[in-house]
């Protein structure tokens, strides 16, 4: 695997290396960054990322009609379709009941007035109003903006081993849950990226509706469910993001509609080629055991910011809370307010070098 740097170097997205001590262990970290460099004396400016939006209409042909002891779900044949570029007025209500409408429309693409704490960071979208308070660059003129654009909907027809849908009435959700093989989908989208002609120095963001991904057979939930993930492949190297928009409400009251995206592209932001290192970390929202890269969501799953209205549609967003670059490199903190995560959960750095419990 290429070195932080190396894949910069590799890559046309407007990115920054960075390089800093941790005091959790003494030890010299470097990285990239998406974005103009925080730690320069500027002047800062806006960084825009073209972001082509590529709306992924999934239908399976099997559906789920019983779960086992063991969480194995018996199926039989049957279409389901996931698109999220008309209205499901089951999970959603009109005149916000298009999901890929709802999506465009959300703080992670919008501009939005944020506060963390006292303290405002601006009126702009989520992911660069926590980059901002990342480094305390409120007050400035530094910005990393989505550009977004949407392209023409794709329609994927999966077979009846590889994906499958459950049914609302299974789990009492008010719409159903389409799970796909992530090793059926990923040299789909691999395969999609050089087919749409992307360059490096775009994001582009699959968007999924109601729609999971399980590693290895979909109808074992003992391997599901990938919500999203972010990824860099090729020469140069090639950054997107596949994730839902889900409104079916079954993994929790937290994880909804845009809390998946806050995840994803707050990750990518700070660590576009998945492999900025950090002292061990872990035993932490999504992490059970040690995790050593800059991955700022996987600390917070499953905890949000405050739920955000839009001034656009009036649509109550969830967005997750995201950990600061001084949580996994260690205080003091550099962030706004000296805090260590967006809305204040952690309250000091990782501590101590994470181990095997």
């Amino acid at each position: 695997m290429l070195k932080p740097a190396e894949a910069s170097a590799n890559s046309a997205l407007a990115t920054f290396n960075y390089t800093t001590v941790s005091t959790r262990d003494g030890n010299t970290y470097s990285g990239v960054m998406v974005g103009q460099d925080p730690f320069s004396s500027g002047p800062f400016t806006i960084t825009a990322v073209d972001t082509p939006i590529v709306p992924l209409i999934i239908t399976t042909k099997s559906v789920a009609f019983k779960i086992s002891r063991g969480g194995i779900l018996s199926r039989i044949k049957g279409f389901t379709t996931f698109d999220p570029t008309v209205a499901d007025d089951a999970c959603l209500k009109s005149p916000n009941d298009v999901p890929l409408d709802v999506a465009l429309q959300s703080p992670i693409f919008q501009a939005t007035d944020f506060s963390f704490g006292p303290t405002s960071v601006g009126t702009t979208q989520y992911i660069d109003a926590f980059q901002r308070g990342n480094f305390s660059l409120q007050g400035t003129d530094y910005h990393t903006l989505l550009s977004p654009r949407v392209l023409r909907p794709i329609h994927l027809v999966f077979p009846a081993n590889e994906a499958l849908a459950i049914p609302s009435g299974l789990f009492g959700a008010c719409g159903p849950l389409g799970i796909v093989n992530i090793n059926t989908i990923y040299p789909v989208l691999l395969n999609l990226l050089a087919e749409e002609g992307f360059d490096s120095s775009q994001f582009p963001i699959f968007l999924m509706y109601n729609t999971v991904m399980s590693i290895g057979v979909p109808n074992n939930l003992n391997k599901c469910c990938i919500l999203g993930f972010h990824d860099a492949i090729g020469s140069p190297i090639q950054t997107y993001s596949p994730f839902d928009f889900d409104t079916t409400g079954l993994f929790g009251p937290t994880i909804k509609d845009t809390s998946i995206a806050a995840h994803e592209v707050g990750e990518w932001m700070d660590d576009p080629f998945g492999n900025n290192p950090t002292p061990l970390w872990g035993h932490v929202g999504q992490v059970g055991g040690c995790q050593d890269n800059l991955e700022v969501g996987d600390p917070l799953t499953g905890t949000n910011v405050p739920t955000v209205t839009s001034p656009v549609n009036g649509f109550n967003y969830h967005l997750q809370e995201l950990a600061f670059f001084s949580w996994f490199y260690g205080a003091p903190s550099i962030a706004v307010n000296g805090w260590f995560s967006d809305n204040n959960t952690f309250k000091h750095d990782a501590g101590p070098v994470c181990t095997k419990k």
